[in-house]
């Protein structure tokens, strides 16, 4: 899909030197999957065990 974006130079810039990658769109693309990461574990985090219905996960070792 194409899209047309206003990103900052001095932003790319530095994404580009920290990552040594060149290529625009291989930036954005690496910058949204890192967001996605980054939020879907805050996410994950916020729930903190909070799930009452779960039930024990069987183990196949003895805990020892």
């Amino acid at each position: 899909m194409r899209t047309t974006l206003n990103i900052d130079d001095g932003i790319l810039k530095r994404a580009s030197q920290l990552t040594g990658v060149s290529e625009k769109t291989a930036l954005v693309r690496m910058g949204l999957e890192s967001l996605v990461a980054r939020k879907s574990a805050q996410r994950l985090g916020a729930l903190g065990g909070t799930e009452k219905q779960a039930r024990p996960i069987p183990r196949r070792r003895s805990a020892s």
